[in-house]
């Protein structure tokens, strides 16, 4: 059995095993994936969106400014938050196993004043975990069948920026009758369904089956409902993932 006070024993268990992301370890080991590199890009792009924003929100420094990391699956993203310069992170997941693996590699990497729980997004609140400077929420919505009250606890978290990654669904816009022809309110947006019920065992997938996957227009507006004064839809990296270059998926930031 190997602690965190025998970070070679923690280093030789974490690489011998692939893992969904590529983590690089102190003694400059890199972990295997069971991902080809061009999907692994999506990582890169993610992450070099959402500096491009920290930045702005943050630019005397993250160091006294805690960060929520929801859906935080291995703890990538979370790492990265404190490589940034968060005084501290709380990573959240659905699965007991994203949990115990954030934690090993959280370990391994000797990262500090980093935390992860297990937690559905739907049952925090500020009372439960606080509120913080930053909610990182990234590849959870469209896993969801409540996509509107996961914004809504994200909100609730959130002291000043909310970063958002998700797919997007084909929009819909015009009109639809609203009781009688003769009364009709204007579309804000639309969802997609989509059929995840199969795949629940998988760790990726969603952990109910029935996903709600929004369009961009539908969450830019949901975003301002409940409560955040500004959306931008971030801009991407020459070269970055495919989806995200051409509009499949997007990096929302959510102003207080």
């Amino acid at each position: 059995m190997t602690t965190a006070s025998d970070p070679r024993g923690l280093e030789a268990d974490v690489l011998a095993r692939d893992w969904f992301y590529r983590f690089t370890l102190p003694s400059g080991a890199v972990t295997g994936s069971a991902h080809a590199p061009d999907i692994l890009a999506i990582h890169d792009t993610r992450w070099s969106m959402a500096v491009e924003a920290l930045r702005r929100a943050f630019p005397e420094g993250a160091s006294r400014a805690s960060a929520i990391d929801l859906a935080c699956h291995q703890g990538w993203f979370s790492l990265k938050l404190r490589e940034f310069g968060f005084g501290s992170v709380h990573g959240i997941d659905a699965r007991q196993q994203h949990v115990e693996d954030a934690r090993l590699i959280a370990a391994a990497t000797g990262m500090e004043h980093v935390a992860f729980s297990r937690g559905d997004v739907h049952g925090l609140s500020a009372a439960i975990v606080g509120t913080h400077d930053l909610v990182l929420c990234f590849g959870l919505l469209y896993h969801l069948e409540n996509p509107v009250g996961a914004l809504r606890v994200a909100r609730a978290l959130c002291k000043r920026l909310c970063l958002i990654e998700t797919q997007v669904a084909p929009g819909q816009t015009g009109v639809v009758d609203y009781g009688s022809y003769r009364f009709v309110k204007p579309i804000e947006g639309s969802f997609v369904i989509v059929d995840e019920t199969d795949e629940t065992h998988g760790p990726e997938a969603s952990t109910l089956g029935i996903s709600l996957i929004p369009s961009l227009e539908a969450l830019q507006f949901i975003l301002r409902k409940v409560g955040f004064s500004k959306i931008e839809v971030l801009p991407v990296p020459e070269g970055g993932y495919e989806q995200l270059k051409y509009g499949k998926r997007v990096v929302l930031a959510a102003w207080v």
